[in-house]
């Protein structure tokens, strides 16, 4: 589906991953291509903060206890999103991922310059949750209990995100 060019990906629990039941992944394709470098000022400016810059690692993981959104700032990748049983996305430069909590991801393969900014509503802390540290139930109802975020981490407070990530109450 797509809304605003952003592109919405929804997916089932995949192994040990058990993804957002309520919630799709929002891809923008080419949000920042004219500036991918102020993907991060944007990122907090919206109040998604507690920011970096680096890579996506290179094993399946995913956060229980908030959001996050990753723009491309240089180079580009191929991503598997929704664990293994997920899709496959080329990134590049400018292009923006916004993973609901429980969401795995994962880096296939990038580019030696590959880097992204990544960044939480409201600067949450997140958690790192692999295979190896998941207690299902639990990881479930806490996956469920995060709020959506007030802004949209690319266009603010009118972002298609605010309409895309209603959750059924």
């Amino acid at each position: 589906m797509q809304n605003k060019n952003v592109e919405t990906l929804n997916f089932e629990e995949s192994g040990s991953i058990p993804n957002n039941p309520d919630l799709p992944v929002l891809f923008y394709q080419g949000a920042f291509k004219d500036n991918p470098e102020q993907a991060e000022r944007i990122f907090n400016d919206n109040n998604w903060r507690n920011s970096w810059q680096g890579g996506v690692f290179d094993y399946h993981h995913f956060h229980s206890n908030t959001h996050e959104v990753l723009g491309v700032v240089s180079g580009s990748a191929k991503l598997i999103v929704g664990g293994e049983s997920g899709k496959t996305i080329e990134v590049n430069p400018g292009d923006v991922i916004v993973l609901p909590a429980g969401t795995g991801h994962k880096r296939l393969s990038s580019t030696e310059d590959f880097q992204v900014a990544g960044a939480y509503p409201d600067g949450k802390d997140h958690n790192l949750k692999t295979d190896e540290n998941n207690g299902r139930t639990q990881l479930l109802i806490e996956i469920k209990e995060i709020e959506v975020p007030s802004q949209d981490p690319v266009h603010g407070e009118n972002g298609p995100l605010l309409s895309l990530w209603k959750k059924d109450e």
